[in-house]
């Protein structure tokens, strides 16, 4: 089995049947706790769509593509796909790898009949660089010597437990929304 640092994501949109949101959300749970059981499951869950109460989204997450193939094609998930005839219809499907994501706007994921294929990894290597670079100068400048009495290791997890959300909810958006013509040109 080839693990990778990255893994893969699948995220499926489902239209919930009025009425029914209760035991799609049972339903739910136990695919997702199912699917825990399998070899390379590294987490997952579900979130409503905010400007449609009958749309969510559930995403699961897998150390590679052998492992996602081999939870997709389990007799188990076919069963409980079964009993959950009825409760939602699948609207859309999306399989991602690595962090392309991030260079991808999520109505897109979520809506989209068509999905533009991901940026090459070396444009989306150089935004992130672009991204990082401030944000770590920054750390390294203004937090890193409070922290002068902690050792490298906790000084680190420190550094990066700040940089991380910021990376992802404020530099990696802002930084694709202005580069999107360059990133997928």
């Amino acid at each position: 089995m080839n693990i990778t640092a990255t893994g893969v994501t699948t995220s499926v949109s489902r239209r919930v049947a009025a009425g029914r949101e209760q035991e799609f959300l049972r339903w739910t749970d136990a695919g997702m706790a199912m699917a825990g059981t399998f070899p390379g499951f590294l987490g997952g869950g579900w979130l409503r769509a905010a400007t449609d109460p009958e749309q969510y989204h559930v995403v699961y997450r897998f150390a590679d593509e052998d492992t996602l193939d081999a939870w997709t094609m389990s007799p188990a998930r076919k069963v409980w796909v079964g009993r959950g005839t009825g409760l939602a219809q699948d609207t859309v499907t999306h399989r991602l790898t690595g962090v392309e994501g991030w260079f991808e706007p999520q109505s897109t994921l979520t809506h989209a009949v068509r999905v533009t294929p991901p940026p090459p990894r070396w444009k989306q290597a150089v935004t992130i660089w672009l991204g990082f670079f401030p944000i770590s100068l920054l750390i390294a400048l203004f937090v890193t010597p409070r922290l002068s009495a902690l050792d490298v290791v906790t000084r680190t997890v420190v550094a990066s437990v700040v940089t991380t959300p910021v990376m992802v909810f404020v530099v990696l958006p802002f930084l694709t929304g202005r580069l999107r013509r360059w990133l997928h040109g």
